[in-house]
Parts: C-alpha cells; sequence; structure tokens
C-alpha cells in the first residue's frame, strides 16, 4: 500500500511539473507568434512608405484592421528630413529622409508600442 501511495506521489509531482512546462511553452509560442505578427505588420507598412515616389514630410496615422489579442492596431508613419548628414568624403547629403514607422496597440493593460525605421533618399524613383 505505501508503495502504491509512493508512486502515486511521484505521478502527481512529474504530471504537475509536465503540465507547467507545457502552459509555458504554450505561452512562449503565443508570444513569438503576436511578435511575427507585429514584425510582419511593420515591414508592410515600412515597404509601403519606402515605395513611394514622393517623400513628404510629416506624421500619419492609420488604424489597421488587423488585431492583436482583441485591439486593433495603429500604426504611425513618420517621415523627416536629416540635416547635416555627411558622407565618408564629408559631403552633405541632401535629399536624405529618416523613415520611422510605429505600431500601437492595447493589451495586457497596458499600451504596446514597436517601432522600425530606415533611411530613403528622397528622390530614389524620380528620373
Amino acid at each position: 500500500m505505501l508503495e502504491v501511495v509512493l508512486a502515486l506521489g511521484i505521478f502527481a509531482t512529474v504530471g504537475t511539473a509536465f503540465a507547467v512546462a507545457l502552459s509555458q511553452t504554450s505561452r512562449a509560442a503565443t508570444l513569438a507568434q503576436r511578435r511575427m505578427q507585429i514584425n510582419r505588420i511593420l515591414d508592410s507598412s515600412l515597404t509601403a512608405t519606402l515605395s513611394l515616389p514622393v517623400l513628404e514630410e510629416g506624421t500619419e496615422t492609420v488604424a489597421l484592421g488587423e488585431t492583436i489579442g482583441d485591439a486593433e492596431v495603429e500604426v504611425d508613419t513618420t517621415i523627416e528630413p536629416l540635416e547635416e548628414l555627411e558622407n565618408q568624403d564629408g559631403e552633405f547629403l541632401q535629399q536624405m529622409y529618416r523613415i520611422q514607422v510605429t505600431a500601437h496597440w492595447f493589451e495586457n493593460g497596458a499600451w504596446q508600442e514597436e517601432s522600425a525605421e530606415t533611411w530613403r533618399y528622397g528622390r530614389m524613383y524620380q528620373p
């Protein structure tokens, strides 16, 4: 009888540890999936802005139809000129812009934010 109780205790301990590990793995997979979704949203918005034929200075906010958890994602796109940017020869580069894309969403009782940025020559797509 003592052996059966001991075996049940060991089995319960192992089962509990397995359930906790499975729960943590599930949370990590969900977090990775959300992270990939945010990166896809940022990459898509950044690519769309980079492909514009003419860059105009300013900030634009767009509410996307996509959701993360239960919240809708908003994306701010900021285009600003880079002043006093020099190349390796010390010459100033003109018509260079910094493009920053920031995603905002409400999750876990707080506002979350993630951003990506790049630079682009203003006349890239002009003859």
